[in-house]
């Protein structure tokens, strides 16, 4: 067969040569059959199907003044070499050398390309380069434009950058029309504005919208922090990740457990839904129904069912609200709040209005409850309006109306002070006014009141009790038979009290001068059971750790 090779330069002032060249060709009437076109492995395969002419249709240059936003029409504005073979194909041309394609507003260049005029398709393959205004640009080694579906498949080192967010993967289908591409076998976006990178095996990114969904070991990377999920979408112009999966995210100060949510990566900051969970690096774990986290300034605040525990002081906060601030270790929790101090194993469950623990200048952490303070433990139970618990001196403070029962004992006063060892107690005192009570049989309660008082336990019971000023006692003194028949009324400035085990008493003293009497209990008015300060509180007393909420309202 008759070959002719034809070699045509487009585009600018050599238009004419090129009409000329072309009209030329057309006089010769016989079927044109082109040169062989390039050796590119690729080129058997063409970008989308066509129509399928008996003859090869030659490429024309271009008139300046057509209409370049015709719908869907890719024009070729220059190449330096065009060249057709009719027996390769009838489907396409082949361009060499600084091939230029514009659609629309957009230009496409690369080294060579094969042409699908009737469907304003092409491959491209070397150096391919995609630009949109000054907003987008696309580089890669070889790209498929399917002219009626409007879709560019970018293949090998393919770069997608948008202003200040940059895309590398190495497979790339860019939608045209709706200005979406989509990414598979690993991509990773640079957001450069906001110094943040990401990548995962699958993505999807709307240039219009700046918003992106990535699947599959998505990774996010910025100065601050490190976020490892399956499932998320980030938009690179508000730098807002979407939590929608579950997801770690990790900095030098917490680590955070999340599935639903949102996170700012500009601002630091988080909203996290479903139980979400952070663990601070000074051993605290806040989780909350909805927990939010302000990283520049060191706090995280949770609301329902939350739960702060401290597994270094083995203290469970928790509540409908919680507060913790890393920076000054303090935290708080409000709104049914309870603490849970489980170190020895017999747990102490205490509620109050508002509970916190604070670090104070000598890195000293300190327990505080505020209002209506209840609190139950197997071996002792007790009310007040304000507690606080030292980890220094290991000193339970109870202020205000403090009520503490002991087996069948009852302690109150206005401050009752314990010294906790290896969270049992060794020794409490009142100093300022105090009043024991204890229930022994019917009606009957030994009591016993003074300006100060102080005892001391061993196997969490009292064994000696030392009374300071204004020491008044009533006792009923148990007869043999187990009976009761007397009472004994006593007062002196000083008493020394000591009980053997099971609360017997072992030796009682009273100085320096005594007074009192005996009185069987058919002459003893009614009047005269009871000191004139005495209070039976038991209708406060908590019995199980569910107590510690309810309250019959009865005051000190």
């Amino acid at each position: 067969m008759h070959k002719v090779r034809h070699y045509t330069r487009l585009g600018g002032m050599r238009m004419l040569p090129i009409l000329l060249l072309a009209f030329l060709l057309a006089a010769v009437g016989s079927s044109a059959v082109w040169a062989a076109g390039p050796k590119n492995p690729q080129a058997a395969r063409a970008a989308k199907p066509g129509a399928k002419p008996k003859h090869v249709s030659r490429i024309t240059p271009q008139i300046p003044k057509a209409d370049r936003y015709q719908r869907n029409k890719v024009f070729l504005e220059n190449a330096d070499e065009l060249i057709a073979d009719e027996s390769r194909s009838t489907e396409y041309q082949v361009l060499r050398g600084n091939v230029r394609f514009r659609r629309g507003d957009m230009y496409m260049f690369c080294d060579s390309a094969y042409y699908y005029d009737k469907t304003s398709s092409l491959d491209a393959f070397g150096h391919v380069h995609m630009t949109q205004a000054d907003t987008l640009q696309v580089f890669a080694d070889v790209m498929h434009y399917y002219g009626e579906d409007q879709v560019a498949q970018l293949r090998h080192n393919v770069r997608l950058e948008n202003r200040s967010t940059t895309l590398l993967t190495d497979s790339l289908d860019y939608e045209i029309t709706s200005n979406v591409g989509y990414y598979f076998n690993h991509g990773t976006i640079v957001d450069n504005k906001n110094n943040t990178e990401l990548t995962s095996e699958f993505g999807r990114y709307e240039l219009d919208t700046k918003q992106a969904e990535f699947t599959t070991n998505v990774h996010l990377i910025s100065d601050q922090y490190e976020m490892n999920t399956n499932l998320l979408r980030y938009n690179t112009q508000t730098h807002i990740a979407n939590i929608i999966d579950e997801t770690v995210i990790v900095n030098d100060s917490n680590t955070i457990y999340t599935s639903n949510g949102w996170y700012n990566t500009s601002r630091d900051d988080a909203t996290l839904y479903d139980r979400a969970q952070i663990n601070a690096r000074d051993g605290k774990t806040l989780v909350g129904d909805t927990v939010y986290y302000d990283r520049t300034r060191n706090y995280g605040e949770a609301y329902g069912n939350v739960i702060l525990t401290d597994e270094v002081n083995s203290v469970i906060l928790d509540g409908d609200y919680g507060y913790h601030d890393e920076a000054s270790h303090y935290s708080y929790v409000t709104r049914r709040a309870r603490a849970r101090e489980f170190s020895q194993g017999d747990t102490l469950y205490m509620h109050a209005d508002t509970l916190c623990t604070i670090m104070n200048d000598d890195s000293v952490r300190v327990l505080k409850a505020f209002r209506g303070v209840r609190f139950y433990r197997s071996d002792v139970q007790g009310v007040c309006d304000s507690l606080q618990l030292s980890e220094a001196d290991s000193i339970l403070n109870l202020y205000r109306n403090a009520v503490v029962w002991n087996g069948e004992r009852q302690i109150s006063g206005e401050e009752i002070n314990i010294h906790m060892r290896d969270s049992t107690a060794d020794w409490a005192t009142l100093p300022n006014f105090g009043l024991m009570i204890e229930h022994v049989g019917e009606e009957y309660y030994d009591q016993l009141s003074g300006k100060k008082m102080k005892a001391y336990f061993e196997n969490k019971e009292v064994r000696q009790l030392d009374v300071d000023g204004n020491v008044m006692a009533i006792m009923y003194p148990q007869e043999n038979d187990s009976t009761y028949n007397k009472q004994v009324y006593a007062e002196s400035s000083y008493m020394k009290l000591n009980l053997k085990a099971k609360q017997e008493i072992e030796r009682l003293a009273m100085w320096p001068e005594v007074t009192g009497k005996v009185t069987p209990l058919y002459l003893l008015r009614k009047s005269n059971y009871y000191l004139p300060q005495f209070k039976w509180y038991e209708d406060r007393r908590p019995r199980k750790p569910e107590d510690i909420f309810e309250d019959s309202g009865l005051t000190p």
